[in-house]
């Protein structure tokens, strides 16, 4: 099993080697090869997805990767600045399935920005499509305004487009990922002003056809934003485009408690994929020891389970998790009053016990 390791930016580099230390404790047969990505990248080669980094990416059975990004790149010309990095490996990989699960942990309820009631258990799952929608659409650019309010003005513009497969392949994901947890998918859509999303969702209502045990609605994107924080566990499978999905699925890490707890898997049609956490590179903390590794640790037991075809070791990770949170460890983005802060590695280190069976020290103090 041949994993590439690509830490790329910010904090990326800390919380890999957190994830890392968790994998290696597993004592599976993995080859990890390391590599740069993003402004490290760019850095090193000129480019934010150099051809060797590409190279090892293809060749591995899964990637884990950390973040990329740092405002001093924010000048260069888009195509090489760092998130120019992960858009290239979802392009080239054909990574059309992003998936992040939002759950509450019970020791977690408080961190919520939220009541706990309302995300006490809480499990959604948000599909995310990866490969389409304003993100890759064509033409896009900048030019002088022939038309509209101000003619001769200097203007910008993307193009938001789907094709009919593109919407298919997601649709059957998330139907097939229903059927395994509550039957219910919801659609996410602006089919009201959009004619994009007005045939998004004229596809997934034929799609669910196949699915008639599963339940399907309908909601527009403005109104889903304002259920998942007035009554989110009436969600279980969201199913979106690139864009909402980007926005929804961050609105709903907070849910958890923190984006630092909200790993992702982005697959392709082989189930080989890119597993991240769902935060950025926060450059703004960066080399402090502060970041919560626990999204990237979770995302590395995703990679196990859905590339890796190791099951029981994720469930020996995610129940390490468990047992770290149960015991008060906290990183400060989830800290409590009655809670431990500990560092970025010193929580790497709390779940490598827990897997290695080593008691946890439950803490009680603030």
């Amino acid at each position: 099993m041949k994993i590439a390791v690509l830490p790329g930016d910010g904090i990326g580099t800390e919380i890999v080697a957190e994830a890392v230390k968790v994998l290696k404790v597993l004592d599976l047969p993995f080859e990890m090869e390391e590599a740069k990505v993003g402004g490290a990248a760019y850095e090193a080669h000129g480019h934010p997805l150099p051809e060797s980094t590409l190279a090892l990416a293809k060749s591995a059975d899964a990637i884990l990767f950390g973040a990329v990004g740092d405002w001093k790149y924010d000048t260069l010309d888009r195509p090489l600045r760092p998130e120019q990095a992960i858009l290239g490996l979802r392009k080239h990989l054909g990574l059309f399935a992003n998936f992040r699960p939002a759950l509450c942990y019970e020791q977690l309820t408080h961190a919520s920005s939220l009541k706990p009631e309302l995300v006490a258990g809480l499990d959604i799952l948000i599909i995310r499509e990866l490969t389409g929608d304003i993100y890759f659409g064509q033409p896009r650019g900048r030019r002088t305004a022939v038309d509209g309010h101000f003619p001769g003005a200097e203007e910008a513009f993307d193009t938001m487009r789907y094709s009919r497969p593109e919407i298919e392949r997601i649709a059957h994901v998330a139907f097939q990922a229903a059927r395994k947890r509550n039957k219910k998918v919801t659609s996410v859509d602006k089919a009201n002003v959009l004619e994009t999303f007005q045939f998004w969702k004229d596809v997934v209502t034929e799609v669910h056809k196949d699915y008639p045990d599963v339940e399907l609605e309908h909601m527009y994107v403005d109104n889903a934003a304002m259920q998942l924080v007035r009554a989110p566990k009436k969600f279980d499978v969201v199913v979106t485009g690139n864009m909402f999905g980007d926005i929804l699925s961050d609105e709903a890490a907070m849910l958890t408690g923190s984006i630092g707890m909200l790993p992702s898997a982005s697959l392709n049609a082989e189930n080989r994929g890119l597993y991240e956490p769902s935060h950025g590179s926060a450059p703004d903390i960066a080399g402090k020891g502060i970041a919560n590794p626990l999204a990237t640790i979770l995302s590395a037991a995703m990679m196990l389970r859905f590339s890796l075809q190791q099951p029981e070791a994720a469930d020996r990770i995610e129940s390490a998790v468990r047992a770290v949170l149960a015991a008060g460890y906290r990183t400060v983005d989830i800290w409590s009053e009655g809670t431990q802060k500990v560092s970025t590695r010193e929580m790497g280190d709390a779940v490598v016990a827990a897997i290695a069976g080593k008691t946890i020290t439950t803490i009680t103090k603030s």
